[in-house]
C-alpha cells in the first residue's frame, strides 16, 4: 500500500492501523508495518498538537475575560483556568515536544482565537492587547482570600 493509503487507514481507525501494522509484523512485512507506524505517529502528533492549541485558546480566553470582567469572576473560570494549564502539562510530559518552544510558536494564532472568543462571550471587544507567558502560565487567578489548599 502507499503511505496515502496508510494515512486514510490512520485517519480511518487508529486502533484498525495498529492491528495491521501488528499483523504485518507477524508476517515479517517490516518495511510495510514501518509505514503504516509511521503514518500512526504523524496523525497522533498532529492530534495532540492541536488538543494543545485548543487548550492554550481555552486558557487565554477565560484569562481575558478575567482582565476584562473582573465582576463576573467566578469560580468556574477558575477551574477553567486550572483545568486548561494541567491539561497542557499532561501533554508536555507524554509528547515533551510540545515544549515552551511550542506554545510560542503558536501563541499569536490562539490569542487571536481567544480574543475573538471572548469578544463573542462578553459582547464587547477584549481591551487587551496581549498575554504575557506569566499571564497564562504563573499567575494565580483565585475568587477566595486565602487561597492555601495545604
Amino acid at each position: 500500500m502507499t503511505k496515502t493509503a496508510w494515512d486514510e487507514l490512520v485517519f480511518q481507525s487508529p486502533y484498525l492501523a495498529a492491528v495491521t501494522a501488528k499483523e504485518l509484523v507477524q508476517e515479517g512485512q517490516m518495511a510495510e508495518a514501518y509505514n503504516v507506524l509511521e503514518s500512526l505517529v504523524e496523525s497522533m502528533g498532529r492530534s495532540e498538537r492541536r488538543a494543545v492549541g485548543s487548550q492554550l485558546t481555552r486558557l487565554m480566553l477565560h484569562i481575558i475575560k478575567w482582565k476584562c470582567q473582573p465582576e463576573k469572576r467566578s469560580a468556574s473560570w477558575v477551574i477553567s483556568i486550572r483545568s486548561a494549564r494541567r491539561e497542557i502539562a499532561e501533554s508536555q510530559e507524554e509528547m515533551p515536544s510540545l515544549n515552551r518552544d511550542f506554545l510560542i510558536s503558536i501563541w499569536d494564532k490562539c490569542l487571536m482565537a481567544a480574543k475573538e472568543d471572548a469578544r463573542d462571550e462578553m459582547g464587547k471587544k477584549a481591551e487587551i492587547a496581549s498575554l504575557s507567558w506569566d499571564d497564562v502560565f504563573e499567575q494565580i487567578y483565585t475568587i477566595w482570600e486565602d487561597d492555601d489548599l495545604t
